[in-house]
Order: structure tokens, then C-alpha cells, then sequence
């Protein structure tokens, strides 16, 4: 079966079980689950029932697709992700975009924990991206391209909504909240990085280093969906002498203790937005 007849198949499967039309997509990373409490929930499906969907391995990562209203706007959750370290293929990982595209939402916006190779951003501070590095293992995009989903060659110049990240940094200094506009370095994981790899980052200009989102990315741009993506810089990794010893329990910590800050931030966005 071609991923456009599986995209299909898993589109009949969610529209009989709802007629529900989301205008917005939401993709909740480590430790930022709880942001989809804030959802008045119409309809949950855990991931294992939906067709072609994995499932989430990952600790914090709920595992399922979340059909509600948040801040006046009607939204499709995913209340975890997929990642590449998990054994999937990079065409699984980003199936859910696929998915959420085929849904008609018109923007999607994507979090995730990170962590800071800037002097100036520290642990608990948000950072709205701009730009990325990709240094995965492998592109969603590989292989054969199907024009009914996107362009064999999508261009990324203006990927990152630079406007809507305005509109966060100026609702975050309102807020008193510590935000800032960075690039994201991805990697494969699941190990967290060597002192070298993080001076490598910081050498190449990135302000994050992380093992998710920019495979979603690719995936939204090649199917023309606007991006807006925030992150949760949960540890300082540079300069190196600020590094300590980092466990995933110390990652989930931070980000829920950030999520309350993200999800104002986030839900004025959405009241605001068109």
C-alpha cells in the first residue's frame, strides 16, 4: 500500500468515527502533555486504534490524537509523538502531519523540550524557532515523491512563521516571561550529546539541540502547511563548564514546570489569530 492509499484509508477511519473539522494542528512534546487538559475534549482515540499510526514509546508521551476546542479554536492534538530513536522509519514518524494536513488544518504548531547551546538561554526559557540545522540520520522526503502530497524539491526558505514569533516574544514580554527566537540543531538520539557535539552545535550557529521536530517540519512544508514551532529549553549545555549530569526525569521536570508559561503564550496565539 502507497503512503497516499494509507493516508486515505486513515483519513475514512477518523471521519467516521468523527465529523469533527479542525482549523489547527498541535503536536505536544516531552514533558508538555498536560497542555492538551486545556482542550475541552470532543473526541480522544488512542494512537494503537488508529489505522497506520505507531505507537509512543516514550515516557510523559500520553499516545493519542485529541479532537477539541482550545482557546476558541477547533484543534487536533497529538498528545505525544513519534521519533526516529524509537525504531520507526522516518515516513512513520511523520505520518501524523500527514494525517493532520489531510484534516484541513491551516497552521500547525509543534513544541518541544530542548537543549540550550546559547550563553543566553537557560533552563525553563522559551524559544520560538526561526531556522533549523538538520543533521538527522534520514529525510521523510526520501524516496519517491507523490505530487498529490507536495513538490519532489519543497523549498525551506520562510519555513518558520518569523510574524506569529513576534507576536509570542512581544506576549511573553507582556507576560514577564523569558522567551527568544533560536535555531534548532536535530539529531537522531536517543543519547543525550557529547561536550563536542555540543560545542559543534553552538559552533554551527544553533541556539537548541534536540531528536524530534524537524522531521515534522519537512513534512508540513512539503504539503504547504504553515509552522509555527516553540521549544522548552530544559538543560544548559554551553559553554561546557555550565554542563551537569542530565536524567529524562530532570527534562520532564523542567518542561512542566514551563508549561504553564507556553500554554498562555499559546492560547493567546490562538484568540489572536485569524
Amino acid at each position: 500500500m502507497t503512503l497516499y492509499d494509507q493516508l486515505q484509508e486513515t483519513l475514512d477511519f477518523l471521519r467516521k468515527q468523527t465529523d469533527f473539522v479542525p482549523e489547527m494542528g498541535l503536536i505536544l512534546g516531552t514533558g508538555l502533555g498536560d497542555l492538551a487538559t486545556h482542550i475541552e475534549t470532543e473526541l480522544a482515540i488512542p494512537y494503537s486504534e488508529i489505522p497506520h499510526f505507531p505507537v509512543s514509546t516514550v515516557q510523559s508521551h500520553s499516545g493519542k490524537l485529541i479532537f477539541g476546542t482550545l482557546a476558541g479554536r477547533r484543534v487536533v492534538a497529538m498528545a505525544g509523538r513519534f521519533h526516529y530513536y524509537e525504531g520507526y522509519d522516518m515516513k512513520q514518524v511523520t505520518f501524523p502531519v500527514r494525517v493532520m494536513k489531510g484534516l484541513n488544518i491551516r497552521r500547525l504548531i509543534i513544541s518541544n523540550a530542548a537543549g540550550s547551546v546559547s550563553p543566553q538561554i537557560f533552563a525553563g526559557d522559551l524559544v520560538f524557532l526561526k531556522d533549523h540545522i538538520n543533521l538527522h540520520a534520514e529525510n521523510p522526503l526520501r524516496g519517491p515523491n507523490d505530487e498529490r502530497l507536495g513538490p519532489r524539491f519543497p523549498d525551506m526558505l520562510g519555513t518558520y512563521d518569523r510574524e506569529l514569533n513576534n507576536r509570542a516574544l512581544e506576549i511573553a514580554n507582556e507576560l514577564g516571561i523569558r522567551a527568544h527566537e533560536g535555531v534548532y540543531l536535530g539529531l537522531q538520539g536517543p543519547n543525550l550529546e557529547t561536550p563536542a557535539e555540543y560545542r559543534m552545535a553552538n559552533i554551527l550557529g544553533a541556539d537548541l539541540v534536540g531528536m524530534s521536530t524537524i522531521p515534522e517540519v519537512l513534512v508540513a512544508r512539503h504539503m504547504g502547511l504553515p509552522i509555527w514551532v516553540a521549544s522548552v529549553a530544559t538543560n544548559k549545555c554551553f559553554p561546557l563548564e555550565d554542563l551537569r549530569p542530565t536524567t529524562v526525569e530532570d527534562v520532564i521536570a523542567v518542561a512542566k514546570a514551563a508549561e504553564p508559561r507556553l500554554t498562555a503564550i499559546v492560547e493567546r496565539l490562538l484568540t489572536a489569530d485569524g
